[in-house]
Parts: structure tokens; C-alpha cells; sequence
């Protein structure tokens, strides 16, 4: 066999290897994200509510935005979980896609901020709410912080720390999603301190106990 066949065949066999690790962590990481997210919405339903006028607030646009905000945090965590979940990859463009959302949201909690009085910035930051909404995202995440550990032990994560937060902040993305379906607030400034918060304690529990949990 000549050395460029040779060449060929082991890049060849590489690629496909990387394919099937590729696949079998996407696989893993849905079904732990339709299992995490069944249960951080029942959670919610069972002991917070959801509101009852939902029907009423779904036509106002503010109510899509607060949905929107962690719902683009999940998937852009879901992208980077999974790349964290094979040995020796980077997070590459998905820094990009985990910012922008925030990006976004503080961008229109600044414009909102700026068209407000001194009393009313106060009640757009805290609204009526912000003491039991990082408790209660972080409540709600723990389905999800579940399964998708799971899904992380099932593969093989080398930068652990990184791997752990990704997941974790999957988890604190669903668990707000979750949560915007109970919380009666709508202002970005509101959104933009104390959703972030909810959903970054379990990015940080994550990144603590997973090189516990994720050695291999």
C-alpha cells in the first residue's frame, strides 16, 4: 500500500469516528433535554403555577422576549454542552451565540432604563419579584441539571470545569423558560439582572462538582 492511500484511508476512518462521537453526543443530549424539560415545567406546575392570565399575556411582545431570552441561552448551551462532551473540542463560534442573547436583552434594558424616570428605574430593575425569581430558575433547573449530567457522563468531557458550566447553564436556561411561564414580570431590566442571575447558579453549581462528577 502507498503511503498516500495509507494517508487517506486513516483520515478517512477518523472522520468517521468523529461523525458516530459527533452523533452519539447529540442524541444524548436531546433526550436529555426532552426529559429535563418535561421536568422543570412540571416542577413549575406543581408548585408555583403557571399564571393564570398566560392567554392575555402571550399578545403582549414582552412576553415573547422574556420566553425568547433563555430559550436562545438553551439552545446555544445545548450546542456548546455537546461540543464539551467530546475530548479535545473547543467552544469556538458558540461563545458568540451563548452573548448575543445577553447582548440583546441588556441593550433593551438600557433603552428602557433611559426613558424612565428616577422612581420608576428602580421598580423596572426589581419589579415585584426579584427576591423569589433566582430561587425559584435555580428550583426549577435541577431536572434538567440532572439529565444533562447524565448526558455529560455518558461521553467523554477532557476540560470538565467548562463542560459542567455548559451544562449547568442548559439547566438554568430551561428552568427560566420554564419559569417565564409562572413569573408575571416583563421588563428587560428585570430580566436582563435577574434571570441571568437564576440561570448562572446553576452554570457555577455545575462548574464546581463536575470534575467529581465527570471524571473518567
Amino acid at each position: 500500500m502507498k503511503t498516500d492511500e495509507l494517508i487517506g484511508m486513516l483520515a478517512t476512518n477518523i472522520g468517521a469516528e468523529s461523525g458516530y462521537a459527533r452523533a452519539g453526543a447529540s442524541q444524548r443530549f436531546l433526550l436529555a433535554l426532552g426529559w429535563g424539560a418535561f421536568g422543570s415545567t412540571l416542577l413549575m406546575a406543581v408548585l408555583l403555577g403557571v399564571r393564570e392570565d398566560l392567554r392575555d399575556a402571550a399578545l403582549l411582545p414582552m412576553f415573547w422576549v422574556k420566553l425568547a431570552f433563555p430559550l436562545s441561552l438553551a439552545i446555544a448551551a445545548l450546542f456548546a454542552s455537546e461540543r464539551m462532551g467530546r475530548p479535545g473540542m473547543l467552544l469556538g463560534r458558540v461563545r458568540v451565540a451563548l452573548f448575543v442573547p445577553v447582548a440583546i436583552i441588556w441593550v433593551l434594558a438600557a433603552v428602557s432604563l433611559a426613558g424612565a424616570s428616577g422612581a420608576e428605574r428602580e421598580g423596572l430593575v426589581y419589579g415585584q419579584s426579584w427576591k423569589e425569581c433566582q430561587q425559584s430558575i435555580a428550583l426549577l433547573s435541577l431536572p434538567m441539571l440532572v439529565a444533562s449530567f447524565w448526558a455529560m457522563r455518558g461521553l467523554a468531557p477532557t476540560r470538565t470545569r467548562l463542560a459542567g458550566g455548559m451544562a449547568g447553564l442548559l439547566a438554568g436556561a430551561v428552568g427560566a423558560a420554564a419559569y417565564a411561564l409562572h413569573c408575571p414580570e416583563l421588563a428587560a431590566p428585570f430580566l436582563g439582572a435577574w434571570y441571568l442571575i437564576g440561570m448562572l447558579i446553576p452554570a457555577l453549581a455545575g462548574a464546581l462538582v463536575a470534575p467529581l462528577l465527570l471524571r473518567w
